[in-house]
């Protein structure tokens, strides 16, 4: 079964890296990169079963991580949100926000990663 995966504001070097990784270890994920409000509401209205928000959103300023992972709560509260940040604080707010618990960009291409996406996909 296909899984669609959101990538919500990551730049260029790590938006790619973290489509490769993902579709590595999903073979039939459909992994999108989101770098605009109108592309993440037409993507979300589309279906999506996880989206991983940079805390820093390219595409997305002066918003944060934390404000749209509020906004897309909000809108659409059965959709699975993850904040990717290493920083406590900000995974923190996410979650009070709506995000399930979230992970660092440092672990992307371990397997705590994989595992990450799993249990988040599994939520």
């Amino acid at each position: 079964m296909s899984k669609r995966i959101l990538l919500v504001g990551h730049c260029g070097v790590d938006g790619p890296r973290m489509q490769r990784e993902i579709c590595d270890f999903l073979d039939e994920a459909d992994v999108l990169r989101i770098n605009s409000d109108d592309d993440l509401e037409r993507a979300v209205e589309d279906g999506a079963d996880l989206l991983l928000i940079n805390r820093e959103p390219v595409g997305f300023e002066p918003k944060m991580g934390r404000d749209l992972v509020r906004e897309v709560h909000e809108r659409y509260p059965d959709t699975k949100v993850v904040l990717v940040s290493d920083y406590e604080d900000a995974q923190e707010e996410a979650e009070e926000a709506g995000a399930l618990p979230g992970f660092g960009k440092s672990i992307v291409g371990t397997p705590q990663f994989e595992r990450a996406v799993r249990q988040a996909l599994a939520n």
